[in-house]
């Protein structure tokens, strides 16, 4: 009997992927039941258990999927030269975030992950790993701002970080559910905020 190929096991495992994202971005993360997925994909539940045990299993996945284009639009601009400012970086970012919010799109499940991840302790390993990695770009990117002398050399850059990642959660709730939120005025808010990014004066030195 001839093995099957692991690109025949890896498009098997994309389709039920995208089924089930169908199934979330239609009836949401809660309610999507297995059966749905089953029914969407044109699998039996053995095909589809081979490759996810539960939904949690098929939740964690996608989950992780969306956030690979962001975490990649993050790390190529924070080890860019010449280093982006907080809003050119912001900017890039929120694009990317716009791009993949479409109907149907993963960023639309990343909320509804959050949400779960408050009740759910096999969802929360999975968003804390992420929320983990993302802010771990932001570190090294705040270490770059101190660096370069946009940031005082006794700069927390760990405190930085975490303030952060807080920007980017506001800004896909604002263009999922208000819808008036884009890049630019996002990226023009942070800038009007924080002062212009040139390397911090040095103290004068009194002469003897």
């Amino acid at each position: 009997m001839p093995r099957v190929s692991e690109e025949h096991l890896e498009r098997r495992r994309q389709q039920i992927l995208d089924a089930a994202q169908t199934c979330f971005a239609r009836k949401g993360l809660h309610t999507t039941t297995m059966q749905d997925v089953f029914a969407e994909s044109g699998l039996s539940a053995g095909a589809v258990y081979r490759y996810f045990k539960s939904k949690d299993d098929i939740i964690a996945a996608l989950t992780t999927e969306a956030t690979v284009d962001l975490r990649a639009a993050l790390s190529e601009a924070v080890y860019s030269d010449p280093l982006p400012t907080p809003p050119q970086l912001l900017r890039t970012v929120a694009e990317t975030i716009v791009r993949l919010s479409g109907p149907g799109g993963p960023v639309r499940l990343i909320p509804q992950a959050w949400s779960l991840a408050l009740t759910d302790p096999n969802i929360a390993d999975y968003v804390r790993t992420n929320i983990g990695g993302m802010r771990r770009l932001w570190v090294d990117y705040a270490n770059r701002m101190r660096e370069v002398g946009w940031l005082a050399p006794d700069a927390d850059t760990e405190a930085i970080a975490r303030a952060f990642v807080g920007l980017l959660p506001g800004f896909i709730l604002q263009s999922l559910i208000l819808g008036d939120t884009d890049p630019e005025t996002f990226a023009r808010g942070v800038e009007q905020l924080l002062p212009a990014y040139k390397p911090l004066a040095l103290p004068e030195v009194s002469p003897n």
